[in-house]
């Protein structure tokens, strides 16, 4: 499978080797390793990832899943993701590796496809972890769980923190209620160096692929265009985050309906996931469009 899909941010296959018994897949050599190497197991001596630069990682690797669903023929579930598999080169660009695991996706008008439920504990879609049932949709939740690391600088699973932290994405679920809050899960290691649009979003885009229902979740061409401009530097010359919806920083009457209160938050993080996806989609066309070379602001 993997000698048929090209992509710069998937890792390259260079040859294999067969000798008897033994199969060896030689890849192409990824110097800084992976990103669990650069986010979860920092040395003391070694300067953590910055914001940007996290951004980046996760656009491009956004960017890898959508051409594994959308542009690979027949479609591809990749099924493994999480920072492990994630390899990055010398300027931190991400390629997804290790593709064991993937399957082909579901051909005509079948939905899913079933499978005997494999994958990394802490990453696997519940649906699919319930069922077997695979989709494209369970590689989108595996990509919110990576996202919510990079965001947050924790493990998946981390059994070393206090039993109701020990699971991220729980952990994040009462965060996702309240926009205010969203701040409050950035990585003490951004030491507060971030911009807090820019998190606001990315969180966004983390809650919405987190959704417990697959069909609500985004397709990941939609968390690429949401994703691209964030991964931006202000000193690269482009538009800096937008302004996220006023809707998310307007102050709530207190109310007794818990369950209206979490509809108003789903609303809250759908539209701010389509103000990402409609800003990224009109910076890229600003970007390009000026005949002199240079970028235009919006």
């Amino acid at each position: 499978m993997l000698s048929l899909l090209r992509h710069q941010n998937l890792v390259n296959l260079v040859g294999y080797c067969a000798d008897g018994d033994q199969r060896l897949l030689v890849y192409e050599f990824m110097p800084l390793g992976s990103l669990e190497d650069h986010l979860l197991d920092i040395p003391p001596n070694q300067k953590p990832l910055g914001w940007f630069t996290r951004m980046k990682i996760a656009s491009g690797a956004a960017k890898g899943l959508e051409y594994l669903h959308d542009k690979a023929n027949p479609p591809v579930i990749y099924r493994d993701l999480k920072s492990s598999n994630i390899l990055l080169d010398e300027d931190f660009n991400p390629r997804l590796s290790d593709f064991g695991l993937a399957k082909l996706g579901p051909d005509g008008d079948k939905t899913h496809v079933s499978s005997r439920v494999m994958g990394t504990y802490g990453y696997c879609a519940p649906e699919y972890a319930r069922t077997g049932q695979l989709t494209v949709k369970s590689d989108v939740y595996s990509f919110g769980v990576v996202l919510l690391e990079l965001i947050s600088g924790r493990r998946a699973i981390d059994t070393t923190r206090p039993t109701d932290e020990q699971n991220l994405v729980s952990w994040a679920q009462p965060f996702f209620k309240d926009p205010k809050t969203f701040p409050d899960m950035a990585d003490p290691l951004f030491q507060g160096d971030f911009p807090v649009t820019g998190l606001n979003q990315a969180v966004a885009v983390a809650a919405m692929c987190l959704q417990e229902e697959a069909s609500v979740r985004p397709l990941m061409s939609d968390v690429v265009s949401a994703l691209s401009f964030l991964s931006m530097a202000p000193e690269e010359g482009v538009p800096p985050p937008f302004p996220i919806s006023s809707s998310l920083s307007k102050e709530k009457a207190p109310s007794e309906d818990g369950d209206q209160q979490d509809e108003d938050s789903a609303d809250e993080r759908q539209l701010a996931v389509a103000e990402a996806i409609e800003w990224g989609s009109n910076s890229k066309e600003t970007h390009t469009s000026g005949q002199d070379g240079r970028v235009h602001s919006l």
